[in-house]
Protein backbone atom coordinates (compact mmCIF):
# COMPACT_ATOMS: atom_id res chain seq x y z
CA UNK A 1 0.00 0.00 0.00
CA UNK A 2 1.59 3.85 -0.55
CA UNK A 3 0.81 5.41 2.22
CA UNK A 4 3.16 8.08 1.10
CA UNK A 5 1.11 8.58 -1.31
CA UNK A 6 -2.28 8.93 0.63
CA UNK A 7 -0.73 10.96 3.14
CA UNK A 8 0.05 13.53 -0.24
CA UNK A 9 -3.80 12.80 -0.95
CA UNK A 10 -4.60 14.02 2.36
CA UNK A 11 -2.68 16.71 2.63
CA UNK A 12 -4.00 17.82 -0.96
CA UNK A 13 -7.20 17.68 0.06
CA UNK A 14 -7.07 19.96 3.29
CA UNK A 15 -5.42 22.21 1.08
CA UNK A 16 -8.16 22.32 -1.45
CA UNK A 17 -10.29 22.75 1.61
CA UNK A 18 -8.18 25.73 3.31
CA UNK A 19 -10.30 28.39 2.66
CA UNK A 20 -13.30 26.62 3.56
CA UNK A 21 -12.11 25.31 6.39
CA UNK A 22 -11.05 28.68 7.35
CA UNK A 23 -14.15 30.22 7.44
CA UNK A 24 -15.20 27.70 9.63
CA UNK A 25 -13.18 28.09 12.03
CA UNK A 26 -13.73 32.08 11.66
CA UNK A 27 -17.45 32.06 11.74
CA UNK A 28 -17.39 29.56 14.77
CA UNK A 29 -15.00 32.20 16.29
CA UNK A 30 -17.20 35.10 15.85
CA UNK A 31 -20.61 33.43 17.23
CA UNK A 32 -19.11 32.56 20.43
CA UNK A 33 -21.35 29.93 22.21
CA UNK A 34 -20.94 28.71 25.83
CA UNK A 35 -21.27 24.95 26.97
CA UNK A 36 -24.16 23.08 25.65
CA UNK A 37 -25.87 26.19 24.23
CA UNK A 38 -23.60 25.78 21.28
CA UNK A 39 -26.11 24.84 18.65
CA UNK A 40 -24.92 27.29 15.75
CA UNK A 41 -21.50 25.53 15.96
CA UNK A 42 -22.80 21.98 15.64
CA UNK A 43 -25.00 22.73 13.05
CA UNK A 44 -22.17 24.57 10.68
CA UNK A 45 -19.84 21.32 11.95
CA UNK A 46 -22.76 18.91 10.77
CA UNK A 47 -23.81 20.63 7.49
CA UNK A 48 -20.64 20.50 6.89
CA UNK A 49 -19.84 17.28 7.25
CA UNK A 50 -23.46 15.95 5.26
CA UNK A 51 -22.31 18.33 2.53
CA UNK A 52 -19.15 16.00 2.05
CA UNK A 53 -21.20 12.41 2.19
CA UNK A 54 -20.53 11.79 6.23
CA UNK A 55 -23.62 10.21 8.00
CA UNK A 56 -24.29 12.61 10.90
CA UNK A 57 -26.37 12.15 13.84
CA UNK A 58 -26.95 14.83 15.66
CA UNK A 59 -28.43 14.79 18.88
CA UNK A 60 -25.67 12.24 20.02
CA UNK A 61 -25.77 10.75 23.70
CA UNK A 62 -29.13 12.07 24.02
CA UNK A 63 -26.69 16.04 24.35
CA UNK A 64 -28.82 18.18 22.05
CA UNK A 65 -25.53 19.71 20.48
CA UNK A 66 -23.51 16.70 20.21
CA UNK A 67 -23.09 14.83 17.05
CA UNK A 68 -21.42 12.24 15.85
CA UNK A 69 -20.25 11.86 11.82
CA UNK A 70 -19.13 8.14 9.75
CA UNK A 71 -18.01 7.63 7.12
CA UNK A 72 -15.96 3.85 6.14
CA UNK A 73 -17.01 0.75 7.77
CA UNK A 74 -15.12 -2.29 9.91
CA UNK A 75 -11.72 -1.68 11.48
CA UNK A 76 -9.99 -0.20 12.95
CA UNK A 77 -12.45 2.71 14.01
CA UNK A 78 -10.36 6.31 14.55
CA UNK A 79 -12.38 9.40 15.49
CA UNK A 80 -11.28 12.91 15.94
CA UNK A 81 -12.55 14.91 18.64
CA UNK A 82 -13.96 18.43 17.95
CA UNK A 83 -14.75 21.26 20.72
CA UNK A 84 -16.57 24.75 20.11
CA UNK A 85 -17.56 25.52 23.22
CA UNK A 86 -16.64 29.14 23.87
CA UNK A 87 -15.59 30.96 27.37
CA UNK A 88 -17.66 32.93 29.55
CA UNK A 89 -16.51 36.94 29.00
CA UNK A 90 -13.93 35.74 26.55
CA UNK A 91 -15.07 34.27 23.87
CA UNK A 92 -12.85 31.33 21.94
CA UNK A 93 -9.71 32.40 24.40
CA UNK A 94 -8.79 28.71 24.36
CA UNK A 95 -9.15 28.00 20.61
CA UNK A 96 -11.89 26.04 20.40
CA UNK A 97 -12.92 27.18 17.11
CA UNK A 98 -9.36 25.39 16.04
CA UNK A 99 -10.22 22.28 17.45
CA UNK A 100 -13.41 22.02 15.71
CA UNK A 101 -12.31 22.93 12.44
CA UNK A 102 -9.42 21.21 12.49
CA UNK A 103 -11.04 17.81 13.47
CA UNK A 104 -13.31 18.18 10.34
CA UNK A 105 -10.79 18.83 8.02
CA UNK A 106 -9.25 15.81 9.00
CA UNK A 107 -12.24 13.47 8.70
CA UNK A 108 -13.22 15.42 5.28
CA UNK A 109 -9.03 14.94 4.31
CA UNK A 110 -9.80 11.18 4.98
CA UNK A 111 -13.19 10.63 2.69
CA UNK A 112 -11.28 10.13 -0.36
CA UNK A 113 -8.71 7.76 1.28
CA UNK A 114 -11.02 5.68 3.32
CA UNK A 115 -12.41 3.20 0.63
CA UNK A 116 -9.03 2.18 -0.33
CA UNK A 117 -7.49 1.69 3.35
CA UNK A 118 -10.54 0.47 4.69
CA UNK A 119 -11.81 0.87 8.52
CA UNK A 120 -14.00 3.67 9.89
CA UNK A 121 -13.40 7.95 10.50
CA UNK A 122 -15.94 9.06 12.86
CA UNK A 123 -15.55 12.80 13.74
CA UNK A 124 -17.25 13.28 17.01
CA UNK A 125 -18.34 16.57 18.55
CA UNK A 126 -18.55 17.15 21.72
CA UNK A 127 -19.82 20.10 23.51
CA UNK A 128 -19.19 22.11 26.93
CA UNK A 129 -15.43 21.22 27.19
CA UNK A 130 -14.97 24.12 29.58
CA UNK A 131 -16.20 23.05 32.79
CA UNK A 132 -19.30 20.94 32.19
CA UNK A 133 -17.82 18.03 31.44
CA UNK A 134 -19.64 16.86 28.30
CA UNK A 135 -17.20 14.38 27.15
CA UNK A 136 -17.70 12.79 30.62
CA UNK A 137 -21.54 12.42 30.47
CA UNK A 138 -20.60 11.40 26.41
CA UNK A 139 -18.68 8.44 27.87
CA UNK A 140 -20.99 7.23 30.22
CA UNK A 141 -23.68 6.85 27.58
CA UNK A 142 -21.21 4.88 25.40
CA UNK A 143 -19.72 7.16 22.92
CA UNK A 144 -16.00 6.32 22.79
CA UNK A 145 -16.49 2.48 23.81
CA UNK A 146 -16.51 1.13 20.26
CA UNK A 147 -13.27 3.21 19.42
CA UNK A 148 -9.43 2.27 18.34
CA UNK A 149 -8.30 5.51 18.76
CA UNK A 150 -9.66 9.29 19.36
CA UNK A 151 -7.36 12.07 18.37
CA UNK A 152 -7.79 16.28 19.39
CA UNK A 153 -5.37 19.01 19.09
CA UNK A 154 -5.37 22.27 20.67
CA UNK A 155 -3.50 25.57 20.22
CA UNK A 156 -1.22 26.72 22.01
CA UNK A 157 1.96 28.18 22.63
CA UNK A 158 4.66 25.46 22.08
CA UNK A 159 4.68 22.75 19.60
CA UNK A 160 3.69 19.24 22.11
CA UNK A 161 3.62 16.14 20.83
CA UNK A 162 0.95 15.12 23.68
CA UNK A 163 0.73 16.82 27.12
CA UNK A 164 -1.01 14.99 30.10
CA UNK A 165 -3.53 16.79 31.81
CA UNK A 166 -4.17 17.16 35.53
CA UNK A 167 -7.70 15.15 37.13
CA UNK A 168 -9.91 18.08 38.51
CA UNK A 169 -12.99 18.26 39.78
CA UNK A 170 -15.42 21.47 40.70
CA UNK A 171 -16.99 22.50 44.27
CA UNK A 172 -19.91 24.46 44.22
CA UNK A 173 -20.38 26.07 48.43
CA UNK A 174 -22.89 28.18 49.46
CA UNK A 175 -22.89 30.15 53.22
CA UNK A 176 -25.61 30.68 54.91
CA UNK A 177 -25.60 33.27 57.71
CA UNK A 178 -28.41 36.11 59.24
CA UNK A 179 -28.63 39.10 57.48
CA UNK A 180 -28.27 42.51 60.26
CA UNK A 181 -27.68 46.18 59.87
CA UNK A 182 -23.89 46.46 59.75
CA UNK A 183 -23.68 49.60 62.01
CA UNK A 184 -26.55 49.23 64.36
CA UNK A 185 -26.64 46.03 64.87
CA UNK A 186 -23.47 43.78 63.69
CA UNK A 187 -23.62 41.56 67.07
CA UNK A 188 -27.04 40.37 65.73
CA UNK A 189 -25.83 39.04 61.99
CA UNK A 190 -23.93 36.01 61.06
CA UNK A 191 -21.74 37.02 58.33
CA UNK A 192 -21.67 34.78 55.81
CA UNK A 193 -19.10 36.69 53.72
CA UNK A 194 -16.59 36.27 56.24
CA UNK A 195 -17.37 32.53 56.11
CA UNK A 196 -16.31 32.49 52.51
CA UNK A 197 -13.12 35.11 53.04
CA UNK A 198 -11.73 32.79 55.98
CA UNK A 199 -12.05 29.71 53.87
CA UNK A 200 -10.10 31.61 51.17
CA UNK A 201 -7.30 32.47 53.88
CA UNK A 202 -7.72 28.48 54.73
CA UNK A 203 -6.97 27.34 51.15
CA UNK A 204 -4.06 30.21 50.50
CA UNK A 205 -2.50 28.62 53.45
CA UNK A 206 -3.20 24.79 52.29
CA UNK A 207 -1.86 25.69 49.10
CA UNK A 208 1.95 25.42 50.61
CA UNK A 209 1.74 22.51 51.56
CA UNK A 210 0.06 20.93 48.26
CA UNK A 211 1.99 18.30 45.77
CA UNK A 212 3.88 20.26 42.87
CA UNK A 213 1.52 19.91 40.60
CA UNK A 214 -1.95 20.22 42.17
CA UNK A 215 -4.08 23.34 42.13
CA UNK A 216 -6.84 24.36 44.14
CA UNK A 217 -8.32 27.93 42.94
CA UNK A 218 -11.85 29.34 42.94
CA UNK A 219 -14.13 32.59 42.84
CA UNK A 220 -16.80 34.62 44.66
CA UNK A 221 -20.15 34.43 42.99
CA UNK A 222 -21.79 35.98 45.79
CA UNK A 223 -20.54 38.22 48.36
CA UNK A 224 -23.99 40.23 49.77
CA UNK A 225 -26.47 42.66 48.92
CA UNK A 226 -25.14 46.02 50.26
CA UNK A 227 -22.12 47.74 52.12
CA UNK A 228 -24.75 48.25 55.14
CA UNK A 229 -26.36 44.70 55.47
CA UNK A 230 -24.37 41.87 56.68
CA UNK A 231 -24.25 39.40 54.05
CA UNK A 232 -26.62 36.29 55.06
CA UNK A 233 -25.79 34.62 52.10
CA UNK A 234 -22.53 33.89 49.93
CA UNK A 235 -21.48 31.69 47.11
CA UNK A 236 -18.50 30.17 45.56
CA UNK A 237 -17.18 27.94 43.00
CA UNK A 238 -13.44 26.31 42.99
CA UNK A 239 -11.64 23.43 41.30
CA UNK A 240 -9.72 21.26 42.52
CA UNK A 241 -6.94 19.62 40.53
CA UNK A 242 -4.21 16.68 41.37
CA UNK A 243 -1.92 14.28 38.91
CA UNK A 244 -3.99 11.55 39.87
CA UNK A 245 -6.96 10.17 41.16
CA UNK A 246 -5.64 8.92 44.67
CA UNK A 247 -4.55 12.35 45.67
CA UNK A 248 -7.08 14.70 44.21
CA UNK A 249 -9.72 12.73 46.76
CA UNK A 250 -6.92 13.45 50.09
CA UNK A 251 -6.90 16.95 48.43
CA UNK A 252 -10.34 17.20 48.16
CA UNK A 253 -10.86 16.06 51.90
CA UNK A 254 -8.55 19.01 52.69
CA UNK A 255 -9.95 21.74 51.29
CA UNK A 256 -13.76 20.58 52.56
CA UNK A 257 -11.97 21.26 55.93
CA UNK A 258 -11.02 24.82 55.57
CA UNK A 259 -14.64 25.18 54.14
CA UNK A 260 -16.14 23.62 57.64
CA UNK A 261 -13.56 25.18 59.50
CA UNK A 262 -14.97 28.92 58.23
CA UNK A 263 -18.58 27.66 58.79
CA UNK A 264 -17.43 26.71 62.38
CA UNK A 265 -15.51 29.69 63.41
CA UNK A 266 -18.30 32.55 62.17
CA UNK A 267 -21.31 30.44 62.71
CA UNK A 268 -22.82 30.53 59.41
CA UNK A 269 -24.54 27.47 58.01
CA UNK A 270 -22.53 25.23 54.91
CA UNK A 271 -23.58 23.58 51.86
CA UNK A 272 -21.51 22.10 49.51
CA UNK A 273 -21.85 19.77 46.64
CA UNK A 274 -18.67 18.11 44.59
CA UNK A 275 -19.57 18.02 40.56
CA UNK A 276 -19.07 14.52 39.88
CA UNK A 277 -20.42 14.85 36.74
CA UNK A 278 -17.73 17.04 35.76
CA UNK A 279 -14.75 15.05 37.40
CA UNK A 280 -12.57 15.43 34.79
CA UNK A 281 -9.74 12.15 34.53
CA UNK A 282 -6.28 12.85 34.46
CA UNK A 283 -5.26 12.41 30.30
CA UNK A 284 -2.85 9.60 29.79
CA UNK A 285 -1.13 10.09 26.27
CA UNK A 286 -0.49 7.25 24.43
CA UNK A 287 3.17 7.81 23.35
CA UNK A 288 3.14 5.61 20.58
CA UNK A 289 0.29 7.43 19.14
CA UNK A 290 1.98 10.27 20.15
CA UNK A 291 5.51 9.74 18.49
CA UNK A 292 3.47 8.59 15.42
CA UNK A 293 1.46 12.17 15.06
CA UNK A 294 5.15 14.04 15.57
CA UNK A 295 6.67 12.27 12.82
CA UNK A 296 4.06 13.20 10.32
CA UNK A 297 4.22 17.00 11.78
CA UNK A 298 8.05 16.62 11.37
CA UNK A 299 6.86 16.18 7.42
CA UNK A 300 4.93 19.49 7.60
CA UNK A 301 7.87 20.84 9.22
CA UNK A 302 7.26 21.43 12.63
CA UNK A 303 9.49 19.86 14.95
CA UNK A 304 7.14 19.04 18.49
CA UNK A 305 8.71 18.64 21.68
CA UNK A 306 8.25 15.41 23.29
CA UNK A 307 5.47 14.20 25.35
CA UNK A 308 5.42 16.01 28.54
CA UNK A 309 4.51 14.29 31.55
CA UNK A 310 3.08 17.63 33.20
CA UNK A 311 -0.06 19.14 33.29
CA UNK A 312 -1.09 22.37 31.23
CA UNK A 313 -4.26 22.03 33.21
CA UNK A 314 -7.78 19.69 33.03
CA UNK A 315 -9.52 18.62 29.90
CA UNK A 316 -12.30 15.74 29.75
CA UNK A 317 -10.71 13.96 27.08
CA UNK A 318 -8.58 12.47 30.06
CA UNK A 319 -12.17 10.50 30.58
CA UNK A 320 -11.58 9.45 26.78
CA UNK A 321 -8.28 8.31 27.25
CA UNK A 322 -9.62 6.35 30.26
CA UNK A 323 -11.03 3.69 27.42
CA UNK A 324 -9.59 4.04 24.18
CA UNK A 325 -6.29 5.76 23.05
CA UNK A 326 -5.84 8.96 23.04
CA UNK A 327 -3.32 12.31 22.38
CA UNK A 328 -3.81 15.84 23.11
CA UNK A 329 -1.61 17.37 21.09
CA UNK A 330 -0.48 21.32 21.27
CA UNK A 331 0.10 23.24 17.95
CA UNK A 332 1.93 26.90 18.83
CA UNK A 333 -0.36 29.76 17.19
CA UNK A 334 0.57 32.58 19.48
CA UNK A 335 4.27 33.48 21.89
CA UNK A 336 4.74 32.35 25.29
CA UNK A 337 3.86 35.39 26.37
CA UNK A 338 0.41 34.90 25.36
CA UNK A 339 -1.60 32.76 27.74
CA UNK A 340 -4.23 30.87 26.91
CA UNK A 341 -8.02 31.94 28.19
CA UNK A 342 -7.32 35.39 27.45
CA UNK A 343 -8.56 37.91 25.00
CA UNK A 344 -4.98 38.04 23.42
CA UNK A 345 -5.15 34.13 22.36
CA UNK A 346 -8.79 34.55 20.99
CA UNK A 347 -7.14 37.11 18.92
CA UNK A 348 -4.76 34.59 18.17
CA UNK A 349 -7.40 32.08 17.05
CA UNK A 350 -8.18 33.57 13.64
CA UNK A 351 -4.78 35.03 13.08
CA UNK A 352 -2.61 33.32 10.44
CA UNK A 353 -0.57 31.87 12.47
CA UNK A 354 -4.18 30.16 14.30
CA UNK A 355 -5.00 29.40 10.26
CA UNK A 356 -1.62 27.72 9.85
CA UNK A 357 -2.14 25.51 13.10
CA UNK A 358 -5.73 24.53 11.96
CA UNK A 359 -4.67 23.47 9.05
CA UNK A 360 -1.01 21.78 10.24
CA UNK A 361 -3.00 20.37 12.77
CA UNK A 362 -6.03 18.76 10.02
CA UNK A 363 -2.99 17.70 7.83
CA UNK A 364 -1.09 15.54 10.81
CA UNK A 365 -4.87 13.88 12.25
CA UNK A 366 -5.19 12.71 8.94
CA UNK A 367 -2.04 11.25 8.35
CA UNK A 368 -1.71 9.74 11.85
CA UNK A 369 -4.72 8.43 10.72
CA UNK A 370 -3.61 5.93 7.70
CA UNK A 371 -0.70 5.24 9.27
CA UNK A 372 -3.48 3.51 11.80
CA UNK A 373 -5.52 2.22 9.29
CA UNK A 374 -2.37 1.04 7.14
CA UNK A 375 0.01 0.34 9.26
CA UNK A 376 -1.26 -3.19 11.26
CA UNK A 377 1.52 -3.38 13.49
CA UNK A 378 1.48 0.18 14.83
CA UNK A 379 -2.26 0.47 15.68
CA UNK A 380 -1.28 -3.45 17.41
CA UNK A 381 1.10 -1.61 19.26
CA UNK A 382 -0.87 1.30 19.96
CA UNK A 383 -3.32 -1.32 21.79
CA UNK A 384 -0.69 -2.67 23.50
CA UNK A 385 0.42 0.01 25.47
CA UNK A 386 -3.28 1.37 26.23
CA UNK A 387 -3.70 -2.54 27.32
CA UNK A 388 -0.28 -2.30 29.70
CA UNK A 389 -0.87 -2.09 33.53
Amino acid sequence: MDIPGLKATAIAEVERRRDELIALSVRIHDHPELGFEERKASAWLSEYLEQNRFTVERGFCELETAFRARCGGGEPRIAFLAEYDALPGIGHGCGHNIIAAAAVGAACAMRGVVDEVGGTVLAIGTPAEEGYGGKVLMMKRGAFTDLDAALIVHPGSLDIASIEALACIGLEVEFHGRAAHAAAQPHQGINALEAMVLAFNGINSLRQHVAERARIHGIITHGGEAANIVPDYSAGHFLVRAEDEAYLEELQEKVLNCFLAAALATGARLEHRWQEEAHYAPLKANRVLAEAFAANMAALGRTMMPPLGRGFGSSDVGNVSMVVPSIHPLIAIAPLEVATHSEGFAQAAVSEEGHHGLLDGAKAMAMTAIDLLARPELMARVREEFLAP
